[in-house]
């Protein structure tokens, strides 16, 4: 049969304390809009029963959401380029999203250190060799990832809707 200790009682109203804090907390929160790993207000909840809330070591584990890049213009260019982490400028690591609008295309270029891209949004068009050929590329969609080899030339564009794209790459970025 079914045995009752003090515990049972306590872990059903943690329980439903949850279920009503998911059933009439805002929209927003559930879609984690809020930079915070839990809930607004569930401190709250869980301080009744105990428990502490949840922090991140921000020098162990660092996270950026969209509504907190920084996006800039490129000269010449109605892309706009975010950079998340590190600085493209500067030997090392750094990580960019680029928005690229609609047939948006670069002429063959080559970069002297690798780079890794990939598609989050739209499509890329992607080429390679010195001669620009519209016609000579391979479309490359969402999820989808290019690995630009050092000094080896290529090209790219956007289909009719753009890009969103991220480059993971080491610096200093430069083009050949």
């Amino acid at each position: 049969m079914f045995k009752f200790d003090s515990r049972g009682p306590r872990r059903m109203a943690l329980a439903l304390g949850f279920l009503a804090l998911t059933v009439f907390s805002d929209s927003g929160a559930r879609m984690n809009k809020h930079a915070g790993l839990l809930l607004p207000h569930a401190g709250n909840v869980m301080a009744l029963y105990g428990a502490d809330a949840v922090t991140i070591d921000r020098n162990a584990r660092d996270f950026k959401l969209p509504d907190q890049f920084q996006w800039k213009d490129r000269p010449g260019s109605a892309s706009k380029t975010a950079t998340l982490f590190g600085d493209p400028s500067k030997a090392g690591l750094y990580v960019e999203v680029t928005k690229r609008g609609p047939n948006d295309w670069s002429q063959p270029h080559s970069h002297p250190n690798e780079r890794f891209i990939t598609v989050l949004a739209g499509t890329f068009l992607i080429g390679t060799g010195a001669k620009f050929d519209k016609n000579n590329t391979v479309a490359v969609g969402p999820g989808g990832v290019v690995h630009d080899i050092p000094n080896q030339m290529h090209y790219d564009g956007t289909g009719p809707e753009g890009a969103t794209l991220e480059f993971i790459a080491m610096g200093p970025a430069a083009r050949n």
